[in-house]
């Protein structure tokens, strides 16, 4: 892209911005939500690695902020795996529980950014309302689980075989596409699972594999999962913040960091996928990466619960 372009896009954007058009307004909240919280919420130098009950030495920061980056570069691309790929890992250093908290705040503004930058809105919304009605209630119900109980390895690792038997099934049945059992009560039931598992283990397969299967336009895919995902994270937050005492300003802020370098790999992520990737290539990239995924999820639960 040349710079007169680049500048004419940029003045397209401010001029959209301004003019409160939805599309734009949705990505600047987006951006400047997690912004303001990571200044306003900062705890002090000497407060930064407290929150956390570990460690957090520079060398763990940066492996942080490089797992974040990488996650949103999967995002801006398939429209999922973000939660997929961090939670894991920072579960298996920090604990567990407030790391599904403060993983909660990223992918809340990565979906909201992708609402935006994929202009999915009012339309989506009326045909699919009983998927995000179903998907609250999950949330709530995993909210309120989570709240009560310690997150554990159990719900991780039938996870982990739930996206291992997908995998599996995609490749042997050759990426099939089933659009005609696109059912109303089968998409809700998803919707729901998908709700309290991202809830009460921030690892929601479930609804990006069904979409998978049954949905191959790539705009309506990412754009559909971004207002699923973006309407369950808001609920959750909301839930956490006034209804328990696990959302902390402590991991408010944290999230908010995190979220705001993760930035830079959802921007690239986005990128790529306007490069038109061919179909198989996008469905090898799925498979391909909940495979990787799911052996990560193995490595962090298998010892912990057989050993």
């Amino acid at each position: 892209m040349s710079a007169h372009e680049l500048t004419t896009d940029v003045e397209q954007f401010l001029a959209n911005f301004f003019a409160l058009r939805y599309r734009e307004v949705m990505m600047v909240f987006a951006t400047l939500a997690v912004a303001v919280a990571s200044i306003v919420f900062f705890p002090g130098l000497d407060s930064v690695g407290k929150g956390v009950q570990s460690d957090l030495s520079v060398e763990l920061l940066a492996v942080f902020v490089l797992v974040a980056v990488v996650a949103g570069v999967v995002k801006g691309m398939i429209g999922f795996g973000y939660s997929l790929i961090t939670t894991p890992i920072f579960a298996s250093v920090i604990d567990p529980t407030v790391a599904v908290v403060v993983l909660a705040i990223p992918p809340w503004m990565i979906n909201m950014f992708q609402i935006g930058e994929t202009d999915t809105g009012r339309s989506f919304v009326r045909e699919e309302w009983p998927l995000l009605l179903l998907a609250v209630v999950g949330a709530v119900i995993g909210v309120a689980a989570l709240a009560a109980f310690s997150a554990g390895p159990v719900v991780p690792f039938v996870i982990g075989l739930v996206i291992l038997g997908y995998v599996v099934f995609q490749v042997v049945r050759n990426f099939v596409t089933v659009r005609e059992a696109h059912h109303p009560i089968a998409l809700g039931t998803a919707g729901f699972l998908e709700g309290f598992l991202l809830a009460i283990a921030n690892l929601g397969p479930l609804l990006p594999a069904y979409f998978h299967t049954f949905e191959r336009d790539a705009d309506r895919y990412i754009g559909g999962l971004s207002m699923v995902l973006g309407t369950i994270f808001t609920v959750r937050l909301v839930q956490m913040a006034l209804f328990t005492d696990l959302l902390t300003t402590y991991r408010l802020w944290l999230g908010s960091v995190i979220a705001v370098v993760t930035i830079v790999g959802l921007l690239l992520g986005t990128f790529l996928r306007r490069l038109e990737i061919d179909e198989r290539t996008f469905n090898w990239f799925v498979v391909g990466l909940l495979f990787v995924i799911s052996l990560n999820i193995f490595r962090n639960t298998v010892p912990a619960l057989f050993f």
